[in-house]
């Protein structure tokens, strides 16, 4: 498909709106929808709103409105496939079909099996022409989480580092705040705030009683927590139960006596023991599970323990690392991990950000990039 040069930039401004969804949506995807008339003018634009609410193409079909403007032979750039199903809201196709909408230029097809592709059907069936593919790599960018989860029933898996140039994260002592700045923390933040959920270990909570919330930012909501704890050794005077949010707990086992003291705090008990290591929760289950809550995207911030575990498995997507220009010496690492007897048994990682944030670096690498595939039919 070639595309106009009118095309690009009203691609780019439903872009944009759909950044703006970051922090709402959850766990619907950030959808940025822009309608433009033949002249060339914008008639509306929206993006997605918290989830029960409307969606970005109702949202630019309700600015057109209240503008006063018929939105009759526009052409309506969205950033992800309309849907065409009834959930929490009614049929955006139906909508666009009644406003008259001529052409509908799609960056992806939404992996949701609900409308997968009967989105389009339902336009093309009532005279539209849909042209998918451009700002693909964009869209799939801002809904990886959500696209991951609609594909393999797990979130995409975020692990947070806040380290020493040198690897360690605190001292044998415990002392570890503050190794990055200010900045490097209130950039932390805004990763918490996108995540749908915000994962640590017991042991992070018994050793610094965190309170694991989003704080250096505005966030219309907080991410719900998620904790992995063996034995239930979570004590009902933890800071995280200051928090007004869903708390689920991940158990190998759940004595009677401490699930009902959780449990009347609020928290959901979940029992997962790893068939393999019983005394363990089985990760790749509980990913599974919260693939099934609705979870886009998980956000790690635990011990190095923890961290393992997950590295071991294969399971991090996507690793955040703040490193601060300070050496440590012997001090506790980020990783338990086992030494190895050759460089070729490393984990490599893709570097696709680097940022100096005042003193301190970010970085943010994965082991793989992701490969966007494009329906085009």
């Amino acid at each position: 498909m070639t595309y106009s040069k009118q095309d690009q930039p009203f691609m780019q401004r439903a872009l944009e709106l759909a950044q703006k969804a970051l922090y709402i949506t959850s766990p619907n995807p950030r959808v940025g929808c822009v309608l433009v008339d033949k002249e060339g003018h914008i008639l509306g634009e929206g993006h997605t709103q918290k989830v029960g609410s409307a969606h970005a193409e109702i949202m630019a079909l309700q600015d057109a409105k209240q503008k006063g403007l018929d939105p009759l032979g526009c052409t309506a750039y969205v950033t992800l496939e309309p849907c065409a199903h009834t959930g929490r809201t009614p049929p955006c196709t139906h909508s666009l079909i009644n406003a008259g909408i001529k052409r509908v230029v799609a960056s992806l097809t939404d992996p949701n099996p609900l409308v997968s592709g009967q989105g389009f059907e339902s336009l093309r069936a009532a005279g539209i022409q849909v042209d998918l593919g451009l700002g693909a790599e964009e869209a799939y960018t801002i809904n990886e989480g959500f696209i991951k989860r609609m594909t393999q029933g797990s979130p995409l898996v975020r692990l947070k580092i806040a380290s020493s140039l040198d690897g360690a994260t605190a001292l044998h002592n415990g002392n570890s705040q503050w190794i990055t700045g200010s900045a490097a923390r209130q950039h932390g933040h805004t990763w918490r705030a996108r995540s749908c959920a915000l994962l640590s270990g017991v042991g992070t909570v018994l050793r610094d009683d965190p309170l694991l919330n989003v704080r250096f930012i505005s966030t219309p909501r907080q991410p719900k927590l998620i904790l992995i704890d063996a034995a239930l050794d979570t004590p009902q005077t933890a800071a995280l139960f200051k928090e007004k949010r869903e708390v689920i707990i991940y158990c190998a086992k759940a004595p009677q006596d401490k699930e009902k003291i959780l449990t009347e705090l609020g928290a959901t008990i979940v029992v997962m023991a790893d068939a393999q290591k019983p005394r363990h929760v089985d990760l790749r289950g509980m990913l599974q599970d919260l693939g099934k809550r609705e979870i886009n995207e998980l956000h790690i911030e635990a011990g190095a323990g923890l961290n393992s575990s997950f590295i071991q498995q294969g399971l991090v997507d996507e690793f955040l690392i703040y490193l601060a220009p300070l050496i440590l010496a012997d001090a506790k690492g980020w990783t338990t991990l086992p030494p190895l007897e050759s460089l070729d048994q490393g984990k490599r990682l893709t570097f696709l950000e680097t940022t100096p944030l005042e003193q301190d670096i970010f970085i943010r690498a994965r082991p793989a990039l992701p490969t966007v595939q494009i329906n085009r039919a």
